[in-house]
């Protein structure tokens, strides 16, 4: 739910503010020149200022624990200083300095971890003691880490290369390594982790396939193509509350949201007798012996359920899936200090309407991440009809089915 790999501490906030939403999307927190502000999403699609800290110190990360009153805030003058705050009672709750730039700061009800861009600092959230360091990670110059939101499953995930997209998963309770995922040929662009801390999602710099991993277990449960475009940079990766949805942002205006499991297989019932997800899986199961492994993948990839269009490419943008009042909402914050509110249609899917648009912080206006928009062209790859929208489930042998001709007699 932050902003990419994190957002260095050295210099400004590179012509923008910082955004990221909390551990559950109910509020959004935001770094500026000024300070850090707290907003509340509002049952009316609204949001609404919660707190401002007036310090007029230039704020370039800040990370809040759920709703709590615990802040984590990182300062342009003080880049390798850490600062824990109560906010409703305006103190400070204790400070550390590292050896070097905070990249990203991340939290949870158990632990703290600190990113710098060759090592982790874990930290007790209750007495904020350093309880174990991860030294001599590879260079993570953008300070890409994700920590999983709960706090029995406690697990940080950092690039375990930094030349192609392996993942090292640490056990931030008892302190051991878990497990490594070779997720992406690429390096990594993105991680994120659902909310039960079950399942971590995974996208390269290539930009083109986000991948879904069930953990310690290390098996790829979805594998999704979110376009056709080359050159993409993908910001954020964001699970819904429910582990239902997936949604991406990248460096151009179309935000996707992936469905994680189709509603017959969700429900246990039998797949439709006919259609494109029963004739593709069947055809990929029984041509996979015959096409080329990377030909074979690309046609057993997922399709995004659903679409965004912002008004403009913003160079980093967060997203959060949501409900508001009882209705999904897809809700896009930009580094522009816009934060875009747009409906999510539950059972069909497909573009999703603008509801309201709001005015975080002045802010200057965003650089424009390419000269001409593709938005049609972008939004139909999105949404293309053939093949079809959602992923393939590669635990359920019913998207697999075995394959025989006629005339092939039946296995013994």
């Amino acid at each position: 739910m932050s902003l990419g790999g994190g957002h260095s501490a050295e210099g400004s906030n590179g012509g923008g503010i910082f955004v990221q939403f909390n551990q559950d999307c109910t509020s959004l927190v935001a770094g500026s020149s000024s300070g850090y502000h707290l907003f509340a999403l509002t049952p009316d699609d609204g949001i609404e200022e919660i707190y401002a800290s007036r310090s007029g110190q230039d704020t370039c990360l800040v990370d809040r624990l759920f709703s709590s009153s615990l802040v984590a805030i990182v300062t342009v003058a003080a880049p390798r200083k850490l600062i824990v705050c109560h906010y409703k009672k305006g103190t400070e709750i204790c400070n550390y300095s590292y050896s070097n730039t905070i990249l990203a700061v991340k939290l949870n009800r158990s632990r703290l971890v600190v990113c710098l861009e060759e090592s982790l600092h874990i930290h007790n959230i209750r007495d904020m003691k350093i309880l174990h360091t991860i030294r001599d990670t590879p260079p993570n110059p953008r300070g890409l880490c994700a920590l999983a939101p709960s706090a029995e499953l406690c697990h940080v995930a950092y690039p375990g290369s930094s030349a192609v997209g392996e993942v090292q998963i640490f056990d931030c309770v008892h302190l051991h390594a878990k497990c490594v995922l070779s997720a992406h040929d690429s390096p990594l662009a993105a991680l994120a982790w659902s909310a039960c801390g079950r399942r971590l999602a995974t996208a390269s710099e290539r930009g083109t396939v986000i991948r879904v991993f069930l953990v310690p277990e290390r098996t790829r449960l979805y594998e999704f193509r979110r376009g056709v475009k080359r050159c993409v940079a993908i910001a954020c990766l964001a699970f819904s509350a429910c582990g239902a949805y997936l949604a991406a942002t990248s460096n151009t205006e179309t935000v996707h949201v992936f469905r994680l499991a189709e509603p017959a297989a969700a429900a246990g019932a039998a797949p439709p007798a006919d259609g494109w997800m029963e004739w593709l899986s069947s055809a990929v199961s029984a041509g996979a012996g015959y096409l080329p492994a990377q030909v074979a993948d690309v046609l057993a990839q997922g399709r995004a359920f659903a679409a965004a269009r912002l008004p403009r490419a913003a160079k980093r943008a967060v997203a959060a899936v949501t409900n508001v009042a009882r209705a999904p909402r897809l809700v896009v914050a930009t580094d522009a200090g816009a934060v875009h509110v747009f409906a999510l249609d539950a059972a069909e899917g497909g573009d999703c309407a603008l509801l309201r648009t709001h005015r975080l912080l002045d802010a200057p206006p965003p650089h424009r991440a390419q000269e001409e928009s593709e938005r049609a062209s972008e939004l139909g790859a999105a949404l293309a009809g053939s093949p079809p929208r959602g992923a393939f489930d590669l635990r359920d042998h019913r998207h697999f089915p075995p394959m025989r001709t006629a005339a092939e007699p039946p296995a013994e």
